[in-house]
């Protein structure tokens, strides 16, 4: 991967491929690589996306690491559907629309719209249903909390500013099971709620 960043490098420096420049006098973005997943980022035009294409394949040449065209995706942000469907052609790949998902986030959503957040809380959620509070103490449960629960949406906080009704709710499903416990657990151990909380940014 570190090789098939030098190759974009090199091809942004001296001009074969166009990458998008990041404001205020940022970097030029030519792509993006996680592991074996790759997401390639540039102008919109016929001869940008063949020489990406290029140096994919002849990344695949010199390392044996071969790009299956026919799994990827094309998307085209401001580009008509026809257009972007018959480059998908020529290239032998797939055309997608925004929004799409990448690394499990939302690329392409209006991510201040609530109902753009429903697969982070169902995420939430199904971990919940994997423990039942009723059979854990109330140190288990404030446990649980600190130290799963708050962690699993700071992945999406760390990337988009969250509503505050997504917050609103996620407290409240936090809420509902750190007092899933006996009525003793409440009375007892109603200090704990303070702790409890999902930082807004």
């Amino acid at each position: 991967m570190e090789a098939l960043t030098c190759c974009f490098k090199k091809a942004c420096e001296i001009g074969i491929v166009n990458g998008v420049r990041l404001p205020n006098n940022g970097p030029i973005l030519s792509h993006l690589i996680f592991a074996d997943d790759a997401l390639i980022i540039g102008e919109w035009s016929k001869d940008n996306v063949s020489n990406e294409v290029r140096i994919l394949r002849g990344f695949h040449i010199c390392s044996g690491l071969r790009i299956e065209l026919h799994k990827s995706c094309i998307f085209g942000v401001g580009v008509p559907d026809s257009e972007l469907i018959s480059l998908a052609s020529v290239i032998g790949c797939k055309s997608e629309f925004l929004p799409f998902k990448y690394l499990g986030l939302p690329v392409g959503a209006n991510m201040n719209r609530i109902s753009n957040w429903r697969s982070m809380i169902e995420t939430f959620e199904s971990r919940l249903a994997l423990w039942k509070a009723s059979v854990l103490s109330i140190g288990g449960r404030v446990t649980l909390i600190k130290s799963v629960l708050q962690s699993l949406p700071i992945y999406y906080f760390s990337l988009y500013k969250v509503p505050v009704g997504v917050v609103n709710h996620l407290e409240a499903i936090m809420r509902k099971f750190l007092w899933g416990g006996s009525g003793s657990d409440i009375k007892n151990e109603l200090g704990f709620v303070g702790m409890c909380g999902v930082p807004v940014r």
